[in-house]
């Protein structure tokens, strides 16, 4: 490809959009390799359960029977449940059905379990009996009142046998790829989370293009504990390896020492998690008795992939890395790394933009197209943009311009060759004094310094300058404690003045959402509350 001259990749077309449904994917592989392991659950002190592809199609096909007895194509139901494999054949059936599956994360408690199945229009919601403690069924059943038009609470206890008892249908509705397959409720790490409406085909090419953009062969095994009620999950390790007729091996909880040994039992050749989730893996005692030789790839997503996780998976079994970039209001990525890619390349950038997809990097304040390396909103449009924010026109409208450009609100520069690197969060922007500052830069400062584990810098509000800088800070417990002075005096030495914050802050961790992702409106709320101490 010739180099770029501004800061838009145009759409690769070389690769079609795969115009096909989630159960008419799962319908091919079957065909394809009806006798290939497709899935096996792998949980903590419990035998593992395993799919073939032939298997998971009766399944799925039955599943579907079921729910049409009880639901009208079109319907929403929703599936409030850790990563149990009823969740897929859930996921199959009620693609065959024609119905829209919402996923909603299984920590949900009381309101946020009552917001998600409101705002969803959820006709059904499936659940789990217990899940870590907690009586998944007394927490249903207490909001139910509060929504009225949940008509069928469906525990998964029993469920696929009552599935199995059910005959399959003659035939099932016809499915558009362009309808809706799932809502997902975006990550929320700005406020209250939004239901993005995503459709067969989005999710579907968006899986195939992410497998295919990692160097995993046809077939790879691929191994995670990434939650099926994100599309991480059910989106790119699920359809991902549907696609591949490859196995999944699922794990319902992350657990260090079960995900070690079930990438070495079943030769698992790709592993994908959240770099909270790599980390933990490195540093279990005895990880590296574990025989990991069969491991090529380590798919990462979610934060940034420090240099430390990128090394120590090259030293532990030779596996390279591949990093994602993106939202779920984009089915869900964006941009990827390849294992082929350099070591500064995958360190510092989010890699190219898949196939099918335009990516512009726009001036907040005007629209226009950026320079290439200046930076601006990362914005995108293409085959795997969400249809709407359900029920939601003007926030959808706030999200998606006119010109049908996805607004990502991440900030972020494009070189030549259409490597992007992040920067920073539009909305995490400080404005002091009419000066524009970003939290990021001075995060990557202060994440130099020896004294400090992590370090988030916010604005905050100030009667005389709009707003202040702050930082909260976790300092090295081995290593003496640092003073705001010795802070500043470190970050003056390397940052305009300007930019150095104001108010210390400690916090002994950091809050973050289900895939790892920080939120910082949170710690605003921690210090409003006076929750946080001051350095």
């Amino acid at each position: 490809m010739t180099a770029l001259t501004e800061s838009v990749w145009p759409v690769d077309t070389s690769r079609p959009v795969l115009e096909v449904t989630v159960g008419e994917l799962l319908r091919q592989a079957a065909a394809d390799a009806p006798e290939k392991v497709a899935l096996v659950s792998v949980a903590p002190q419990r035998n593992s359960r395993t799919w073939t592809y032939a298997q998971l199609l009766d399944d799925a096909e039955r599943a579907a029977a079921w729910l049409l007895d009880r639901f009208r194509p079109g319907e929403h139901i929703a599936v409030w449940a850790p990563n149990v494999p009823e969740w897929l054949v859930l996921q199959y059936g009620a693609a065959f059905a024609g119905l829209v599956l919402v996923t909603a994360n299984p920590a949900l408690r009381g309101p946020e379990l009552e917001y998600a199945l409101d705002r969803s229009r959820a006709a059904g919601v499936f659940y789990t009996d217990s899940f870590r403690g907690t009586d998944m069924a007394a927490q249903i059943h207490a909001v139910l009142p509060a929504v009225p038009a949940v008509r069928a609470v469906v525990t998964f206890d029993g469920w696929l046998d009552e599935v199995r008892g059910t005959e399959k249908p003659a035939e099932l509705p016809v499915v558009d790829p362009r309808s809706a397959t799932q809502i997902q409720f975006t990550s929320g790490t700005t406020g209250r989370a939004k239901p993005a409406v995503l459709a067969h085909r989005s999710m579907v090419t968006n899986a195939a293009f992410v497998r295919d953009r990692c160097g995993a062969a046809p077939g790879a095994t691929f191994a995670t504990a990434l939650p099926l009620f994100h599309t991480a999950g059910c989106g790119l390790a699920a359809l991902g390896s549907v696609y591949q007729r490859a196995t999944l091996v699922l794990a319902e909880v992350f657990d260090p020492a079960t995900m070690l040994a079930a990438l070495q039992e079943h030769r698992a050749e790709i592993y994908g998690g959240v770099p909270a989730m790599l980390h933990a893996l490195l540093a279990y005692p005895g990880a590296a008795g574990f025989d990991l030789g069969a491991l090529r790839v380590v798919m990462s997503g979610g934060d940034a992939v420090p240099p430390a996780l990128v090394d120590g998976w090259a030293q532990l079994c030779g596996a390279a890395t591949s990093a994602v970039y993106g939202q779920t209001e984009l089915g869900p990525i964006v941009c990827q790394t390849s294992p082929a890619d350099s070591r500064e390349d995958n360190l510092s950038t989010a890699g190219r933009p898949l196939p099918g997809v335009e990516v512009s990097i726009l001036d907040p304040g005007t629209g226009a197209v950026q320079p290439l390396g200046v930076e601006g909103e990362i914005c995108a449009r293409g085959y795997q943009q969400m249809l709407e924010y359900l029920d939601m026109p003007a926030e959808t409208a706030q999200t998606v311009d006119p010109a049908g450009r996805l607004h990502t609100g991440d900030l972020g520069t494009m070189d030549a060759r259409g490597y992007i690197r992040i920067t920073g969060r539009l909305k995490d922007m400080i404005i002091r004094g009419g000066e524009n500052i970003y939290p990021r830069e001075i995060e990557e400062a202060l994440a130099a310094h020896p004294a400090l584990i992590d370090a988030v810098v916010l604005g905050l509000p100030d009667e005389t300058w709009g707003e202040r800088v702050a930082a909260v800070v976790r300092p090295d417990p081995a290593q003496p404690a640092p003073t705001p002075v010795d802070l500043q005096n470190y970050l003056r030495e390397r940052l305009a003045p300007h930019k150095t914050p104001k108010s210390w802050y400690v916090a002994e961790s950091l809050p973050v959402n289900a895939m790892g992702k920080l939120q910082k409106f949170r710690l605003r709320d921690m210090i409003a509350d006076g929750r946080l101490e001051a350095l």
